[in-house]
């Protein structure tokens, strides 16, 4: 039962953070590309890498990793918006910003994930 309610704790947190940072974002960039949930996701695949490469480095207890990977990242990260966003964007006309989110949130997501195990190996 606490690691339920630590993973529910983070989702709760990491829920509240998307949104918040997805409206500031669409809110200074108003824009038909998703720029909210483009840097939801950048920022989510960096921070997964470095709690990743502390794991490796230092350990981090089983209900430490739960709360921030499964609970708070997992409830930070936005890929079935990202999923639907991408298919809007298809169906409104607009394959180019499809492809160059995709491809983007992919690469960039990437590069992310793996500059955040560099920084902390």
């Amino acid at each position: 039962m606490k690691v339920i309610l630590l993973i529910g704790l983070g989702s709760f947190i990491g829920g509240i953070s998307r949104y918040l940072l997805s409206v500031t974002v669409y809110n200074k960039i108003p824009s038909a590309f998703p720029y909210g949930t483009f840097a939801v996701n950048i920022i989510g695949c960096f921070l997964i890498g470095l709690v990743f490469g502390f794991h490796e480095r230092s350990g981090l207890t089983n209900e430490w990793r739960l709360f921030i990977v499964t609970g708070l990242l997992g409830g930070f990260t936005t890929f079935s918006a990202f999923s639907f966003e991408s298919v809007d964007l298809f169906r409104n006309g607009e394959p180019a910003l499809a492809l160059l989110y995709i491809t983007g949130s992919i690469v960039l997501g990437l590069l992310a994930t793996f500059a955040g195990i560099k920084i902390i190996n």
